[in-house]
């Protein structure tokens, strides 16, 4: 806690002479709906043409920003793992982790709580030696993209709250999870499966009401015609709630987003600032149906399913590559996965894992994307809300990537698949569209 203090400490003192530092702007459209003149209705209507006309719409230096950010971050997963598997092996090769044993063992004679114990240290001592690349990554290099509204002092104490919230679920589910591993021998990894399908559900519950309230301010939604609209939405598709919330986002990013987050009676519709008064109506409508789509077509039940298997597969690797090291960490001192000493081991043999498997978990996470995507379109009916919208995200997601590279590092689709899924929709529907297409509509 010591070196995190002291690093902190050097970062807000930066802060002063960083405050009044230019910061670049995002790749952006101005604000409005935009319709460009190949995209309205008619005769000869061409989806592949209005769709170009879109992508147009961003300059190629706009676009240039926007692939070398989103580029950038296939270099910055793999170098992510690299440096979290070195931090992990020099708590190994240092003899921490086994120290953080014993001062664990020491504190209670509780098994469960020592492990909880060791678990808050191991946290700690982790961040501690990520915290520069933590920094590079969520602080400097947002700013250099011009995604980030944060001052170093801002982003300091953010990421205490997380460091806080992230101590009492690592410990309480590592604890379990090993009360687990120590019981059922070599079946341990399928109830660390099950055991992570409940807490992805349990955080999903409690999100809405105890953790999102902790990094930004939610109120009602007041009344006006955006409240109107989304409720009218989820009415028309069946969610049951009235609970319409905005966030102050803006404070820390300069990205749009929404979501409806939460189960049963904690549903939740929430829109941040930035969606409020960066973007129009019919493309606050586009939103909102996809982020609806989410919920009634049960993708927070499906993806934590299909993404629990994901993790099965990820404890099963981590059995197997785990028992291979066993000379290693005899000479360490750390006995077989019922030792919690042995969690950097753990830790970087799982890091490893997600990066292998990364186009398995996006490709996820892009189905059910996509799946939100054509009920968003069908239950919004704002095909040019929903082309803009995507025009949008170009701030940090590329627009136009080859299908190889979609496959792989996509866990959304890409803005050319998303509108001209859209031009799509508006080809097959033309007669719902023209009063929204006239010419004065651009200028809105």
């Amino acid at each position: 806690m010591r070196i995190i203090l002291v690093v902190l400490g050097l970062l807000a003192l930066q802060a002063g002479f960083s405050a009044h530092a230019a910061q670049p702007q995002a790749a952006t459209l101005p604000p409005g709906t935009q319709i460009p003149d190949a995209a309205r209705p008619g005769p000869n209507f061409d989806v592949d043409r209005a769709t170009d006309a879109y992508l147009s719409l961003l300059s190629s230096d706009q676009r240039a920003q926007s692939d070398a950010y989103f580029e950038g971050g296939y270099w910055i997963n793999l170098w992510g793992t690299l440096y979290t598997v070195g931090a992990c092996v020099l708590i190994l090769l240092t003899g921490w982790s086994v120290r953080m044993r014993e001062w664990a063992a020491r504190m209670s004679r509780f098994r469960f709580l020592q492990t909880m114990l060791y678990a808050a240290a191991f946290v700690v001592v982790l961040y501690a030696l990520s915290l520069p690349w933590t920094w590079y990554t969520g602080f400097y290099r947002e700013h250099q993209y011009g995604l980030s509204n944060l001052t170093l002092v801002g982003w300091s104490i953010e990421e205490l709250k997380g460091l806080v919230i992230n101590l009492i679920i690592f410990s309480i589910a590592l604890a379990v999870v090993f009360s687990f591993v120590r019981r059922t021998g070599a079946f341990w990894w399928a109830w660390a499966t099950g055991i992570y399908f409940v807490f992805q559900l349990v955080i999903g519950f409690a999100y809405p009401l105890l953790i999102a309230p902790v990094f930004n301010d939610f109120k009602p939604l007041p009344q006006g015609e955006v409240r109107d609209a989304i409720l009218s939405l989820a009415r028309a598709n069946q969610i049951p709630t009235d609970n319409v919330m905005w966030f102050d986002a803006s404070k820390q990013t300069t990205r749009v987003s929404a979501n409806v987050s939460g189960l049963f009676n904690t549903t939740q519709v929430s829109l941040n600032d930035n969606l409020l008064n960066k973007t129009s109506l019919p493309e606050i409508k586009a939103v909102m149906g996809h982020e609806m789509g989410h919920y009634v077509l049960d993708h927070i039940w499906s993806g934590t399913i299909y993404l629990s298997l994901a993790m099965g597969l990820g404890f099963l690797f981590l059995h197997w590559v785990y028992g291979a090291y066993s000379g290693f960490r005899t000479r360490r001192g750390i006995a077989g996965l019922g030792d919690t000493a042995g969690l950097p081991l753990a830790a970087a043999i799982l890091a490893s894992y997600f990066f292998l498997a990364t186009p398995l978990f996006n490709r996820i996470i892009y189905v059910n994307e996509a799946q939100a995507d054509q009920f968003g379109i069908n239950a919004a009916r704002e095909p040019y809300g929903s082309a803009t919208s995507a025009m949008r995200l170009a701030t940090y997601r590329k627009l136009d990537p080859g299908p190889v590279e979609e496959f792989l590092f996509y866990d959304h689709p890409s803005g050319r698949r998303r509108v001209r899924m859209a031009m799509l929709w508006l080809k097959e529907n033309q007669q719902l569209m023209a009063p929204a297409a006239a010419p004065a509509a651009a200028a809105k």
